[in-house]
């Protein structure tokens, strides 16, 4: 027996319905086959995992009524006579509402039994980076450092911020491994507090998750932007974790405003308002305090003002080397 061919008898063996003399075969092969036996208990898990969080629905009492009705209406041909069509009709729409019940509950179920799946990984990502050495894979907290450390390493180019004149700054950033796929975990202070942002691409994977969850003593943020999905933990208190999700997603809708937009039908470009002031001059000091410092430490010239955009993060204005 090969590989494949445990592959795709596997579930009829699990399920019960391989012949016996396959059944003890497959059994020999797992025995002497490592790869195979990790995908058994693989399957195994799954199985599990599945039994766990899908409920078991129980028929409902008018679908059992529904049934017997059916069954009597079989019974008594002669007393029903030309009312039997009739009452077998109502016997299968009552199991055809039931059963499309059923499935609305079952699918509203699933949702919500991924939703905490993926809010319980999120919160496992996190505990597991405050382990030592498992806080970032790039330390640093100029977000041009940060930003760049992603290309190649991910499918899409995550947007980076520092709020450290507001009082959380950049810490770094890592990978993590969320819901069978990479995403980009940025890592943010607040005092002794440490604050993870997990965020991926919108649309690829569950966002049925309350906003706002705690669990085991850690806060959990989420929302969904046109772009990204974000995930926020930290154990700092509620309020503050609140007013940090704010400035992210200030920080995104400036982002998004100062994006070159496309031309309408009259030819004219549309107006676009203003990212907030304090986030323009947050991000102004923060490219100011980045080029002097490298002025000063020798590798660069002085700084000139001058009005560019940030090929980095896209935001309005920045203080250059020239």
């Amino acid at each position: 027996m090969t590989h494949p061919d445990v592959e795709a008898q596997l579930d009829a063996y699990l399920d019960g319905e391989l012949a016996a003399v396959d059944a003890r075969e497959l059994e020999a092969h797992i025995a002497q086959c490592a790869d195979c036996a990790r995908f058994r208990d693989g399957r195994l898990a799954l199985r599990a995992a599945i039994k766990a969080r899908v409920p078991a629905f129980q028929a409902p009492h008018a679908l059992r009524e529904g049934v017997r009705a059916a069954l009597k209406t079989t019974a008594r041909r002669s007393l029903w006579g030309w009312w039997r069509p009739l009452a077998l009709a109502a016997s299968l729409a009552v199991v055809a509402v039931v059963a499309v019940v059923a499935v609305g509950s079952w699918r509203l179920a699933l949702q919500r039994a991924a939703g905490e799946a993926l809010a319980d990984d999120v919160l496992t990502s996190h505990v597991r980076s405050l382990m030592p050495g498992h806080l970032t894979d790039v330390l640093s907290s100029d977000q041009h450092t940060v930003k760049p450390w992603f290309n190649g390493r991910l499918d899409f180019s995550p947007p980076v911020y520092d709020f450290a004149g507001r009082g959380y700054p950049l810490i770094g950033g890592r990978l993590e491994y969320v819901d069978g796929r990479s995403v980009a975990a940025l890592v943010y202070g607040r005092r002794q507090h440490v604050i993870s942002v997990l965020l991926w691409p919108t649309g690829r994977g569950p966002t049925a998750a309350a906003a706002t969850q705690t669990r085991q003593g850690y806060h959990l943020l989420h929302w969904t932007t046109p772009d990204y999905t974000y995930w926020v933990v930290s154990d700092l208190a509620l309020a503050e974790l609140q007013d940090f999700a704010q400035l992210m997603q200030q920080a995104d809708s400036a982002s998004a405003r100062s994006l070159p937009r496309s031309y309408d039908q009259s030819g004219k470009q549309p107006q676009r308002a203003d990212p907030p002031h304090d986030v323009l001059a947050a991000l102004e000091q923060q490219h100011r305090e980045a080029l002097l410092g490298q002025f000063f430490r020798g590798r660069g010239t002085p700084p000139r003002r001058v009005m560019r955009r940030c090929i980095c993060c896209a935001h309005a204005t920045a203080f250059i080397l020239t």
